[in-house]
């Protein structure tokens, strides 16, 4: 059948991964660090791994292909028992007011995909005429209603320049000033340690020459907005 697909140069290809993480159905895999579309019928067109690629290695075309498969399982699951992708509903509520006491899973907010710092790539549609979330890795764990109060409606950047032991300004600033962004929010915790992502937050928006609004949120260990 003629169907959508992705292609991928692998004269482009810089063997970074980000294609192959952000593939969630398992169609890409690297190989002798190359990107390589390896069961085309895994693929389902929708392109999550275009805007991750630094490359611009990957690219749509409509050609004779397998039917989707949207039962297989991962090749790394392919030995667990009925270890199959997109076969996990969302519990209805339905479920629950008939006694199963199973309760509703909540709906992610996440947006796009890589979210760390150091794997984001600094030029992506999705940063067009976005409001940016640069968040401290521990904030989501610490904060139990992250995703309705943060991530919604943002694009999210994570990290922790004490576990990464790299300074964020560079990167940040690359992203701000090559991108139409609206707003920024930090989002950090109350330790130390933390300043370090804010500091480069802050300094990424002044290097950039943008005047855009942002702000500084603090939360405590015990998840709570300090300010």
């Amino acid at each position: 059948m003629i169907r959508k697909i992705i292609q991928i140069d692998e004269d482009r290809c810089n063997g970074c991964g980000l294609c192959a993480d952000a593939c969630q159905e398992g169609a890409i895999e690297m190989v002798n660090n190359k990107a390589r579309l390896t069961r085309e019928d895994y693929c389902d067109g929708l392109g999550n791994c275009l805007p991750v690629c630094p490359a611009d290695a990957i690219t749509f075309v409509e050609k004779e292909a397998e039917a989707y498969d949207a039962g297989q399982p991962f090749p790394s699951d392919a030995g667990c028992p009925g270890s199959r992708i997109r076969q996990f509903e969302r519990t209805s509520d339905k479920q629950v007011a008939a006694g199963l006491n199973i309760p509703v899973q909540p709906e992610s907010m996440l947006r796009q995909w890589p979210v760390q710092i150091k794997l984001a790539p600094v030029n992506a549609p999705y940063f067009d005429n976005a409001d940016l979330l640069v968040a401290a890795d521990c904030t989501a764990y610490a904060y139990a209603d992250f995703h309705n109060r943060f991530i919604r409606n943002r694009i999210t950047l994570i990290g922790c320049p004490k576990l990464d032991d790299v300074d964020y300004t560079e990167k940040l600033t690359e992203i701000i000033s090559r991108n139409n962004i609206k707003s920024l929010t930090i989002v950090r915790m109350e330790v130390p340690c933390c300043g370090g992502l804010q500091y480069a937050a802050e300094n990424a928006l002044k290097s950039s020459g943008k005047f855009i609004p942002w702000q500084v949120v603090t939360l405590s260990t015990d998840g709570n907005i300090i300010d």
